[in-house]
């Protein structure tokens, strides 16, 4: 098997950048899809990188941009969702039926590599909509079966410059003197993105991975108020937290969930915070060795910190 051309679906994204440099890094012809061009200007820069606009949801245009690749990565996932059974209609469009289209265009279009990240614990009796769309999606890559190999990735949360994870906590804890924290003993064992970004390009020629599926997690586990906690503390912004009881947890999460702007959490979060993100075994494939989030986030967080503001004064002094 002989891999030059890649399809990265959900390329521009947090860990679809990640992915995206180190695929041309390594050489490989990149094709990043995506609605709005502009949404991905960030990846130009990159050689052997072709930004295209293109809906992949739509069968047509995502046999278009597939024609001639050797290779698909999706990466394609949403973290909230219209409400439905098993699940709502925009986790069934991004996590189940894009899956089963890009299956069969890849099947159609004489594809030789299909890698899909899904999410840890994912389960089709799972306790949220989320958890349950993302194992729907996991049946529709194996029903790929030897024809197309495929390899599928199960991340726990995923940290590192520019998440939405640690950072959130950080901006929470600089603007609110108090944090009442929703289900506090929920449990992760967060992983650091370009771990994450290397385990997925390392599979890709690696014949001992086809019609595997890895977990994807960090070296250690932690609470949910133990994560606020050191990240407020790595920002010299220590704040009280008041752990929220169960009921008061899902009321929370329904205010935000109904709050105006940016979703910062749902009921369904609320419903996979239930079941503990942690891996069951090896914490990331090939022998690599998971990096510390104490070695990582401190470098990322530092402009959150109170002495942020000092920032732009050092600079033009060339401090």
């Amino acid at each position: 098997m002989e891999i030059n051309n890649i399809l990265l679906i959900g390329g521009s994204g947090f860990l679809g950048s990640h992915v995206a440099h180190l695929l041309s890094g390594r050489g490989y012809s990149l094709t990043v899809p995506t609605r709005r061009r502009e949404r991905a200007k960030h990846l130009l820069p990159l050689p052997t990188t072709d930004v295209v606009e293109a809906n992949v949801h739509d069968t047509a245009e995502l046999e278009r941009v597939l024609a001639g690749q050797d290779a698909v990565i999706n990466l394609a996932g949403v973290l909230h969702s219209r409400n439905g059974s098993p699940y709502g209609p925009d986790f069934a469009q991004a996590h189940v039926d894009l899956p089963k289209k890009v299956v069969a265009a890849a099947g159609k279009l004489g594809v030789q590599r299909l890698l899909h990240v899904s999410a840890l614990k994912a389960d089709r009796n799972g306790p949220s909509q989320y958890l349950r769309s993302k194992a729907d999606g996991e049946a529709a890559i194996r029903t790929a079966g030897d024809a197309l190999p495929w390899t599928i990735f199960q991340p726990s949360v995923v940290f590192g410059p520019g998440d939405s994870f640690l950072n959130m906590f950080a901006q929470l804890a600089r603007t609110f003197p108090i944090l009442p924290l929703a289900s506090p003993n929920a449990r992760f064992q967060p992983v650091f993105v370009e771990d994450v970004a290397n385990s997925i390009v390392d599979s890709l020629d690696k014949p001992e991975s086809f019609g595997k599926t890895y977990e994807l997690c960090g070296p250690k586990v932690y609470t949910l108020r133990q994560l606020v906690e050191y990240v407020s503390e790595l920002i010299d912004c220590p704040r009280p937290i008041v752990g929220l009881s169960g009921g008061l947890s899902y009321l929370q999460a329904m205010m935000l969930e109904f709050a105006p702007g940016k979703t910062l959490m749902s009921r369904d979060n609320y419903h996979s915070m239930q079941t503990d993100s942690v891996c069951s075994g090896c914490a990331l494939p090939f022998e690599r060795q998971p990096a510390a989030l104490e070695s990582v986030a401190p470098a990322y967080l530092a402009h959150h910190g109170p002495r942020a503001r000092y920032y732009p004064f050092r600079e033009k002094a060339g401090r």
